[in-house]
């Protein structure tokens, strides 16, 4: 099972933008589809983008369409997410996660196989 170490929190106000970085420990990260999930206090563990082994697909929830970008080099294992134009709606703490391609779907967390200890975001008015 891949490990996944997260970093790139912290905290920073609306408008403006952080990136955040998922390093993984194995080599086979290139056989493996990413996503990032956040988890906000009293809240379930939601679905923030996935990208797939390849990198030719990627996906995003509607709440951050067009101001989050998630990107990877298969070389360097490793998975980012480049979040601009932050609003404090986006402040919870940020965990990538892997999945086997094909195995579900790309939006529940169920489907992941491996979690990172997860890295806080946080937004401020």
């Amino acid at each position: 099972q891949v490990q996944l170490v997260e970093s790139g929190g912290g905290l920073v106000q609306a408008g403006g933008s952080l990136r955040l970085s998922c390093a993984a420990s194995r080599r086979t990260f290139s056989t493996y589809d990413m996503g990032w999930f956040r988890q906000a206090p009293g809240k379930e563990r939601e679905f923030v983008a996935c990208i797939s082994w390849s990198g030719g697909s990627t996906y995003y929830a509607d709440s951050v369409k067009g101001r989050f970008t998630i990107s990877r080099d298969n070389a360097k294992t490793t998975v980012w997410l480049q979040m601009n134009s932050v609003k404090p709606e986006d402040t919870a703490v940020y965990y990538c996660a892997a999945k086997t391609p094909y195995s579900g779907s790309y939006y529940r967390p169920a489907t992941y196989a491996g979690w990172g200890q997860g890295t806080q975001v946080t937004v401020s008015s």
